[in-house]
């Protein structure tokens, strides 16, 4: 599928980050394309799109496209093919997504070949999404039957009226997905919607097609039922658009300024949506850190798949004591970071994924530069590499006018700034119009937890910038303020799927009474009740 031929070496560019690796081909066959574009619900009206490689720039092939047809046809498929699904037994639910698990890791290096291909990022970053897609397919699996648990409940007249609230499957699931994370991204929102008993409709990105189309060959082969997960493929404004106005519940990963629309689409139709948006994430070292952790720390954290990921750190802010000696060791690693293209191991930073990201690096980059900001690393592109790769950049001297300094770069740009004490630290990390993700690095984890809470984000870490709750499926995920609504992972991350149905028996005797007995002595009857649970301490 992919053929590789590389010449091993090391060089570094005049002052800049050291490269590994030779001058590899990616390719992927035509042939191979269209076998799996036969997953994509097309009835080819409209003309395919071009898929290319940010590795190298090169073309890959094309693909089919969805039109809003297409999307329409999906919506029915899935509906028919969700009434049979919605019967299926968990435990047979369960058994498909854990061999789908098996199948990731035991097909990981074509999924690695294809993730790289997409996304440009280094090898090593994208099995972070092979383990993140055998993970949440694996925690789903085993908590399924606690998760859609009912509930029972009391009722006004006690051992009278019982209650059981249950869930059931919202229909048809639309999952939007982005191009960042090109299998994670892709189909770890789809599995808890699928356990729930859902059909899904996903649109993953053109750039992430290939990645997403043969996670879904590989649900199939671990056993999931014809028309319960459908791809379509199409632009954001086409093929995403009719997914979020045909869908009964939508989860979008995206841009605020289209999470903004999504969600004016929903409330519209009276639909649930959840939506993970954007991110300036803070990293704050405090006075006590270990630095030679932190700093290695912060540069996973600010530089993983070229700082294309939601979560990583944006903004460092260390405390005055520590500033100095901190932004040494941080920039001396940044420098060793080493760059490749090649589609193997031993690379720390890839390609960015394509002209519009680099554009808008280079952008937020010499805007900051023109205002006064000082370039410690990086600052420039390595065309020498590949075409979209730039180099690992640490900036100082960054203010709120500058395009770097409140709007999101989504790449391998971070920004250090000094705090006098802590306090004003906690509130340099708050200035944002975001909350998606922050982490804190100190010796005393106790002190790092209770800074941790005083900070307004969905996520934060302590000693450690994102993988730490990232691979925590069992607990929540998501963002506060313009950074999202509604959470991925845990018991939210697939309750929010369902709709919680109430059925109620009344036994014996009506709740308005039973027949011979007036209003008033009736009322009175309540009332003592009342009374009387609530000095025995009934709940």
């Amino acid at each position: 599928m992919s053929d590789l031929a590389t010449a091993p070496s090391a060089t570094r560019a005049a002052a800049g980050n050291p490269v590994v690796g030779g001058a590899p081909r990616h390719t992927v066959d035509q042939a191979w394309i269209d076998e799996v574009s036969r997953q994509v619900v097309s009835d080819g009206s409209l003309p395919p799109a071009t898929l290319s490689t940010p590795l190298t720039g090169e073309a890959l092939g094309v693909i089919a496209q969805s039109s809003r047809s297409d999307v329409e046809a999906a919506v029915r498929a899935g509906r028919m093919a969700q009434a049979r699904w919605a019967r299926t037994r968990l435990a047979d639910r369960s058994a498909i997504m854990l061999r789908f698990h098996d199948l990731v890791l035991e097909r990981q290096s074509e999924l690695l070949d294809l993730v790289q291909l997409e996304s440009g990022k280094a090898r090593f970053h994208a099995f972070e999404e092979v383990a993140d897609t055998a993970m949440v397919a694996r925690h789903y699996a085993r908590h399924l039957p606690g998760y859609l648990a009912g509930t029972s409940a009391q009722g006004g007249l006690p051992f009278l009226t019982m209650a059981r609230a249950a869930r059931r499957p919202k229909g048809v699931v639309g999952v939007v997905a982005p191009w960042n994370y090109p299998l994670s991204m892709s189909i770890t929102d789809a599995l808890p919607a699928l356990l729930a008993g859902n059909a899904v409709v996903l649109r993953p990105d053109n750039r992430a097609a290939l990645s997403c189309l043969t996670a879904v060959r590989l649900l199939e082969e671990a056993g999931l039922p014809e028309g319960v997960l459908l791809v379509v493929l199409g632009e954001g404004p086409g093929a995403g658009q009719a997914v979020v106005e045909l869908a009964d519940y939508v989860c979008f990963t995206g841009s605020t300024a289209t999470g903004r629309h999504v969600a004016r689409t929903c409330a519209e139709r009276l639909v649930g949506c959840s939506l993970e948006l954007g991110g300036k994430n803070p990293l704050y070292v405090a006075a006590d850190a270990d630095l030679d952790r932190a700093a290695r720390g912060a540069v996973t954290a600010a530089f993983s798949s070229a700082g294309q990921l939601c979560i990583s750190a944006e903004r460092i802010v260390c405390h005055e004591a520590v500033a100095d000696e901190f932004t040494r060791r941080f920039v001396a690693l940044t420098r060793q970071l080493r760059l490749s293209v090649d589609l193997a191991y031993g690379a720390d930073m890839g390609s960015l994924a394509g002209p519009q990201q680099l554009a808008t690096v280079v952008e937020h980059v010499e805007d900051a530069r023109a205002k006064g900001a000082t370039v410690l690393a990086g600052g420039r592109a390595r065309p020498d590499v590949g075409p979209y790769v730039y180099e690992p950049t640490v900036l100082t001297g960054v203010t709120p006018d500058m395009a770097c300094g409140r709007g999101e770069t989504f790449g391998p740009v971070v920004s250090i700034y000094r705090a006098r004490d802590e306090r004003t630290a906690i509130a340099m990390c708050n200035d944002t119009d975001y909350g998606l993700n922050a982490s804190v690095w100190t010796r005393d984890v106790r002190r790092g937890k209770e800074l941790a809470r005083r900070i307004d984000a969905g996520t934060v870490g302590v000693n450690d910038g994102y993988a730490s709750a990232w691979s925590a499926v069992g607990a929540p995920m998501g963002g506060m303020k313009q950074s999202g609504l509604g959470r991925r992972h845990g018991a939210e991350g697939l309750r929010k799927y369902t709709e919680e149905q109430t059925v109620a028996v009344q036994r014996l005797v009506p709740i308005q009474g039973p027949p011979g007995v007036d209003q008033a002595r009736w009322t009175t009857m309540l009332s003592d009740g009342l009374r009387t649970l609530r000095s025995i301490g009934w709940r």
